[in-house]
């Protein structure tokens, strides 16, 4: 039994399918609503480390294998990164001359990167492209991965919420259900199911500002792209030397983007219409009041890097679980109950990379 709908707990009701296991999902929403389709679609696999680096692999093979089998559209894009400063070259140097992962790195020259990004070219000083990452679209893949999996046997109890939850039986507004096995992937709810170990994890929300805006670019987006902002975030980036500079840097220079925990990134979608995102504030809840102030700095900053004017499509709220310290948590609360969270904004990255870990009895 799993308990939730989004993109992880589809994944491991991906993996006890092809365990050969009878499978139902309870989801409290009428259709996927949450992170799985608020987000970029960025398959952003290479600047990881640590444990989710060891999840990247198996995401990557179930991203694939998902795709072929659910028919939604997936493109091995890689990544392109844009620098505009000499702190972000450095980075970028120091990350691809780590050599940790050979090949899935390379730096490109400012030539290069307009040729794969279609930016206005003042100020680029080059920049690097990540072959290894993978683009979706979010509106399509969870849906159609559900769709999918309803072919395949899985029972699906949308419009049923989860009330409660002990060994063997999910007590649900519908009735229980027993199940000899029950995964929670409740995501930035967890805690009004477990929450103790939201508490003991320090799991939060974080709420974002992100937009979809229909922009006349130079030419299409072919890759997810990311700026110097970005190198501030991914932990691959964020060890290496030069990184303390670059924050120094861009604090000076733009703290209002740093008061925002600004991540300046972008995904065109299938329809050509771009998005655009996003800023980071942590609390227990999440206010559903946006600032202006998020939307107008990043409709700001995108029209200074593509050069082009927008026109506004939708703005969103998206959230996702955040913990310090960890980018996710798996815990065994009771015998035959595992919880799982992805407690950073990588959850469609290492997502589908945990059913494995999950499956094989281990916890963090």
């Amino acid at each position: 039994m799993i308990i939730g709908a989004g993109i992880v707990g589809l994944s491991h009701a991906e993996e006890a399918v092809r365990a050969g296991m009878t499978v139902a999902v309870v989801e409290r929403s009428s259709r996927q609503v949450g992170a799985s389709i608020r987000n970029f679609g960025h398959i952003c696999l290479t600047p990881q480390s640590g444990p989710a680096k060891e999840l990247t692999e198996q995401s990557r093979q179930r991203w694939l294998r998902m795709s072929q089998a659910a028919g939604f559209w997936l493109r091995e894009s890689g990544t392109t990164i844009v620098a505009k400063r000499a702190e972000e070259l450095a980075v970028l140097t120091e990350y691809v001359d780590s050599g940790g992962d050979p090949g899935r790195a390379v730096l490109l020259d400012a030539d290069q990167v307009l040729q794969r990004a279609p930016v206005d070219p003042g100020g680029v000083l080059g920049g690097a492209f990540l072959p290894y990452d993978l683009q979706v679209d979010p509106r399509e893949a969870g849906p159609a991965v559900s769709r999918w999996l309803a072919t395949q046997g899985v029972d699906f109890y949308w419009r049923t919420a989860a009330l409660g939850i002990e060994t063997g039986v999910v007590h649900t507004g519908r009735g229980s259900l027993r199940a000899g096995r029950i995964v929670v992937a409740t995501h930035y709810d967890i805690d009004e199911l477990f929450p103790a170990i939201a508490e003991q994890a320090g799991i939060v929300r974080c709420r974002l500002h992100m937009a979809r805006v229909a922009a006349d670019l130079r030419g299409p987006l072919a890759t997810p792209l990311f700026t110097g902002w970005s190198l501030l975030r991914y932990s691959g980036f964020t060890a290496t030397s030069a990184a303390t500079a670059l924050r120094d840097r861009l604090a000076s220079e733009r703290p209002d983007a740093l008061a925002l925990d600004l991540n300046q990134m972008y995904t065109q979608r299938p329809d050509g219409s771009l998005i655009i995102g996003d800023t980071h504030l942590r609390e227990v809840d999440a206010p559903p009041f946006q600032s202006e102030e998020g939307f107008e700095l990043l409709l700001e900053l995108t029209r200074a890097l593509f050069g082009v004017p927008l026109r506004v499509l939708e703005r969103w709220q998206g959230i996702y679980a955040s913990s310090p310290g960890q980018e996710f948590v798996v815990a065994e609360p009771m015998p035959g109950v595992q919880v799982v969270v992805v407690t950073t904004g990588i959850g469609m990255t290492i997502g589908p990379g945990l059913p494995r870990l999950v499956f094989d009895g281990s916890s963090r």
